[in-house]
């Protein structure tokens, strides 16, 4: 068979006839017409790898660079039909060409999944025209990812869900071959071609870095209107994985509220472990009672002796209306000196 088709290239200068040839390259045809002299083994084989870092901090809404290469190939092939004569060597051997085209994905989308609640992907499907065997994609395929503001530090399974056509066979027809000239030509040349879907689901991962984490694990205080240096507790508890040590906790102070008691020392503390630290604020009087959240902040030394500060973290606080145990003292007094004032009023006006 191989050397009937030297022969016919030989023979027939089929390089330069299907480099001349003009093809109908309908992608999915709704009649498919022609002779198929070959069946072809194989297909696309798609690949995925990280392309730059893999490793991200937590809380971080990141860009995931992906690359896609081809391993595709042809694992073999079998003669449907023989050729007979001088025109279907030529259609033959024109064929062939086109089977070998079979590993190129055609119109691959791709979509990333994570399975972790800590890893939301953001972007939608990326698609890409065409990738032939051997070739990996000329640009990476960007997926823009959010990792959970407490994520564990460790590694994280994703899957890159791909679907894409492929040419499955491809059926060739003329009308006749014409040899005047000096190149033999396919006359009314025409290629059909059948495509099929494909899926494959690719495994990737990312890393989240270890770090220290924090988080408020209770809260305690009594604040009114118009208080002053009233305390307020809160409870730190490290959930990274590293241990920070001269840290101290900081407040971000706004209105109502002030204070010359803004920061407090924590010190060493280690993964899994808390501590409770206090504050001392001022409530302006004409604050309104509700639930407030003060922002919070911790700065520290981490285990490469680096200063570090960490992501905001909100202490809730509840401002009441104005203690009546205040109130009632100053309304007191006030009618005390209006009953003494008009006491010693009317006394006057009985002497005169």
């Amino acid at each position: 068979m191989i050397l009937r088709i030297k022969l016919a290239l030989v023979g027939f200068g089929l390089l330069t006839l299907i480099a001349a040839a003009s093809a109908q390259n309908t992608y999915i045809p709704y009649e498919l017409g022609g002779d198929n002299y070959y069946a072809m083994y194989g297909g696309p084989d798609l690949s995925a790898s990280i392309s730059g870092t893999d490793e991200f901090e937590r809380g971080d809404t990141v860009s995931l660079y992906v690359d896609l290469t081809n391993y595709g190939r042809i694992m073999g092939f079998k003669e449907d039909k023989t050729p007979k004569d001088p025109k279907e060597f030529a259609l033959a051997a024109a064929e062939l060409q086109e089977e070998y085209k079979k590993p190129t994905a055609l119109g691959i989308t791709a979509n990333l999944f994570s399975a972790s609640p800590q890893i939301e992907v953001k972007s939608g499907d990326q698609v890409i025209q065409s990738l032939k065997s051997g070739d990996k994609t000329q640009s990476p395929l960007k997926f823009t990812i959010k990792i959970g503001e407490h994520a564990p530090a460790g590694d994280y399974p994703l899957s890159l869900n791909l679907s894409y056509d492929y040419q499955d066979n491809a059926r060739v027809q003329a009308s006749k071959l014409v040899t005047s000239g000096s190149a033999p030509t396919l006359a009314n040349y025409q290629v059909s071609y059948i495509y099929q879907k494909a899926n494959q689901t690719v495994p990737l991962a990312i890393m989240v870095k270890r770090k220290a984490d924090f988080l408020i694990t209770s809260s305690k205080g009594s604040l009114s209107a118009g208080a002053k240096k009233a305390e307020v507790q809160a409870t730190y508890k490290n959930i990274g994985e590293d241990p920070v040590k001269d840290a101290i906790a900081r407040l971000s102070i706004f209105k109502p509220f002030s204070s010359t008691d803004d920061q407090a020392f924590i010190g060493t503390l280690a993964p899994g472990e808390e501590k409770t630290v206090a504050f001392r604020l001022d409530v302006d009087s004409d604050a309104t009672p509700k639930e407030y959240g003060i922002n919070s902040e911790i700065k520290y030394t981490d285990i490469n002796g680096d200063s570090v500060i960490s992501e905001s973290i909100k202490i809730p606080v509840a401002v009441k209306a104005a203690s009546a145990s205040l109130l009632m003292p100053a309304v007191a007094i006030l009618l005390i000196v209006a009953i003494v004032g008009g006491y010693l009023y009317r006394r006057k006006l009985k002497r005169n």
